[in-house]
């Protein structure tokens, strides 16, 4: 387990990171990548699915849409037509059918595993029951979970969530990395038992330093449950805190607030750059899909996009 509070405290200078919505810009981190072909990382995200494994039922305002198959079925046909995807999800993966009230985690963790996903964080409903709960049920993912800022040593979750994880996809090193909510009000404290919450913007800037200038990510994402402006409790961090506050950020996979994006939006960093946030509402209805093209180990262009799941 990597020691947060060991991290660097000192913030990634402002030329580290450039992220655009349309056009080439100016120059993006150094990459170890030296190869001059051109590079398209897709990134695929959800969020706030809450143990919705089957599509909607008729009575619901997004009947038909959603539902676990689909998604797997979304993944395999982009996967095959751009084998450097990666598939994300920003936490509240449990709560909110029988599934999770009979199988406490195992059924949604089976299927994120079956579907393939490579990093998920942890949103507030994953306490529910428990500290000791969760962990028995994250046995089942076979992906990696990531946390940075929910401190879990000495708990059952001290094996199994990380603060990020560093994925090479053709080349490119990319930073994955997650922020939890506060606790305060939205988890029982016996469910929390033994885990800190770290404030998210000390941390973040801790964690983007250390995957810029010791692990040498080109590409640095969030999966944050913050959540976004529309957030119900005044003066919480959100995600739009983050970016604004925190340099090298590329992407915020937003979580939460059930957001229905259309489209991507771009918060301006501290140094002038933008970080791209993208939030898909819930119940596994869309698939939000990120895609960044590199040349010569740089990030030259991003286009975002919401997917329908009901069209899959």
């Amino acid at each position: 387990m990597i020691n947060r509070r060991k991290f660097l405290a000192s913030s990634i200078a402002c030329g580290s990171a450039f992220v655009v919505s349309r056009v080439v810009g100016n120059s993006f981190a150094e990459s170890i990548v030296s190869s001059r072909e051109e590079i398209k990382i897709t990134i695929l995200h959800t969020n706030d699915t809450h143990s919705q494994i089957d599509p909607l039922p008729t009575n619901d305002k997004y009947a038909g849409k959603g539902g676990v198959a689909r998604r797997a079925t979304l993944v395999r046909k982009i996967r095959s037509e751009n084998p450097n995807t990666l598939l994300i999800d920003a936490g509240d993966v449990c709560q909110g059918t029988p599934y999770f009230n009979f199988f406490k985690g195992e059924v949604e963790y089976k299927a994120m595993s079956m579907i393939g996903y490579d990093a998920g964080t942890l949103g507030n409903h994953e306490f529910d029951n428990g500290v000791a709960s969760l962990a028995s049920a994250l046995k089942f993912a076979n992906f990696d979970i990531v946390s940075a800022n929910y401190e879990v040593k000495g708990t059952p979750l001290e094996t199994i969530v990380k603060p990020y994880v560093v994925k090479t996809v053709s080349g490119i090193r990319v930073g994955l990395f997650g922020l939890g909510i506060s606790p305060v009000s939205l988890i029982d404290p016996a469910n929390f038992k033994g885990v800190t919450y770290l404030d998210p913007i000390t941390t973040a800037r801790e964690v983007v330093n250390t995957l810029r200038e010791k692990e040498k990510c080109a590409l640095v994402v969030c999966m944050s449950h913050l959540g976004y402006s529309e957030h119900p409790r005044q003066g919480a961090v959100i995600d739009t805190t983050v970016a604004s506050q925190v340099d090298g950020i590329d992407f915020i996979a937003s979580g939460h607030t059930h957001l229905f994006m259309e489209k991507p939006v771009m918060q301006q960093q501290p140094c002038g750059k933008e970080t791209v946030i993208f939030q898909v509402g819930k119940s596994g209805i869309y698939v939000g899909r990120v895609d960044f093209t590199f040349r010569d180990g740089k990030v030259a262009k991003v286009e975002g996009k919401l997917i329908d799941l009901r069209e899959t």
